[in-house]
């Protein structure tokens, strides 16, 4: 695929990712990404068979994103809890978290009521995956045992996805500071036993 290609079919993907989060997959449609990117409707055959063939490629996409968002709390200090602090920080960063909830947890919802043949909910269980090994390697790294790490990390991704659900339900930024910042206490103390 030459250069023209690879943009092409990254305005596709950059499209269906903004509408599958702001529409929902199933309420976004191969017109609509067409309407969004410019493109005829026929020339994303070329890139991709199917409309499932899209969500993976967004859902590749939000792998890479949330990747690149750890690889930034990595950088931003060597400290784990400085990193699990920053992690938790996330979801106050963006703006569109209050209106759309979170990227990974509203298609998440969305896609694990579906019983289709294209297992999407195996896709998305990547970007959870990506989350709670980073967690788990962090709580690790503060002298957590493994079993022990895993059992934190799942439960601080419970807690992230539960406050940035009601926080979107609500409408709610004073909420979502507020529980953040209780997760941030509750951090503190299993880090503290």
């Amino acid at each position: 695929m030459g250069t023209k290609g690879n943009i092409n079919r990254q305005r596709i993907v950059e499209a269906a990712d903004r509408l599958f989060y702001v529409r929902g997959y199933n309420q976004t449609s191969f017109s609509d990404i067409s309407d969004a990117t410019g493109l005829p409707r026929g020339n994303f055959y070329y890139y991709f068979k199917t409309k499932e063939d899209i969500l993976d490629a967004v859902v590749e996409s939000r792998v890479e994103s949330f990747s690149q968002m750890l690889d930034a709390c990595m950088q931003a200090t060597s400290d784990p809890y400085g990193r699990l602090q920053a992690f938790v920080s996330m979801p106050l960063q963006s703006e569109q978290v209050l209106q759309y909830g979170c990227p990974i947890g509203t298609l998440s919802a969305e896609l694990g009521k579906a019983q289709s043949e294209h297992d999407s909910r195996v896709h998305m269980t990547a970007v959870f995956d990506l989350l709670r090994h980073w967690c788990v390697d962090q709580f690790v790294a503060l002298g957590v045992s493994a079993a022990r790490a895993d059992q934190l990390a799942m439960d601080l991704l419970a807690r992230m996805q539960g406050v940035v659900l009601l926080a979107s339900v609500y409408n709610d930024r004073a909420f979502l500071q507020r529980a953040s910042r209780d997760i941030q206490a509750w951090l503190e103390t299993v880090i503290k036993h």
